[in-house]
């Protein structure tokens, strides 16, 4: 009867923990998808966070896959970690930004948080969770021992990992309160426009000396770039003026929230999160958010 009681909490306890291996490993795959969105539609150009996001897309493919494979303890907390650091860098990347680059609020962002925070605390609690394939003749490993003595102290790890995933969606909150929907230079107000000099180039920048760039689908009247387009593309709202040496017809168009957007003959213009300061022109020739971009060039 005791066998029998213990048989049937071991059986219980193997289907928790493949249960939470199952959705830790589906969180992880989630959230590389994202991150795979992400790069594609406009982070692969960002110097070095482009690299970092395409090594999140992959760890976090073959972490899910490992972990769905292996059914391993140790797996699953190399994913919990791998998911914790990749909230982290997110973190960081609001807060104060990451090589040179400064994240905004965006809905994939918080998407993505949410669900680095629940792969954490659920992959977490699988590696905290008996292994039900164990068996007495394996080898014991040092870190099968280190393991092993988490195990033994389960309901203190268990809280820990309940608390770290609070205190986490709390700075997730915290950031997220604290982080602009769209960049500082895409602030509205009057907008004086300039000129610079890039490879040989003469564009248009804003008085932050940042490239401005007109997207292939928008018409003289209608910007085709909303929603998540228009923050990787921050539309340049206010009414333009001319600053020293800037040809061309300037105007506005009203955006569909109401907002006014500068135009320069006939394009409305915006800027691009992957240029982090004067003198870049990452943005130009991307085919990205549904149309090709182009940097505003100047003649005359």
């Amino acid at each position: 009867m005791v066998l029998d009681s213990r048989q049937h909490a071991g059986t219980a306890r193997g289907w928790l923990q493949l249960g939470l291996l199952a959705a830790g490993a589906l969180l992880l795959a989630v959230s590389a998808g994202i991150h795979l969105d992400l790069y594609l539609t406009g982070y692969r150009s960002i110097p070095t966070i482009g690299w970092l996001f395409l090594l999140q897309v992959i760890a976090g493919f073959i972490l899910a896959a490992a972990v769905l494979v292996t059914r391993s303890r140790l797996v699953a907390a190399a994913g919990a970690v791998f998911a914790l650091a990749t909230l982290g860098g997110y973190l960081l990347s609001v807060w104060v930004g990451l090589f040179g680059f400064k994240e905004v609020r965006t809905t994939a962002g918080i998407a993505a948080g949410v669900i680095e925070v629940a792969a954490f605390a659920t992959l977490g609690l699988a590696a905290l969770t008996a292994d039900p394939s164990r068996r007495a003749d394996r080898p014991v490993t040092p870190a099968a021992r280190m393991l092993a003595r988490a195990q033994e102290a389960g309901p203190k790890l268990i809280a820990a990992v309940g608390a770290v995933s609070l205190l986490a969606l709390a700075l997730l909150g915290a950031a997220e309160a604290g982080a602009g929907g769209t960049p500082a230079a895409a602030a509205g107000g009057a907008v004086t426009l300039r000129t610079a000099n890039i490879g040989g180039v003469t564009v248009l920048t804003n008085a932050a000396g940042l490239t401005l760039y007109w997207f292939a689908p928008d018409t003289p009247t209608t910007s085709r770039c909303t929603g998540s387009c228009a923050v990787y593309w921050p539309p340049v709202t206010g009414e333009p003026k001319a600053g020293p040496g800037v040809p061309g017809t300037l105007g506005t168009i009203r955006r569909p929230g109401g907002a006014l957007q500068a135009t320069y003959d006939g394009h409305p213009l915006y800027t691009y999160v992957g240029d982090s300061g004067p003198g870049q022109a990452r943005g130009n020739n991307l085919n990205l958010n549904g149309g090709v971009w182009y940097e505003v060039r100047v003649s005359g």
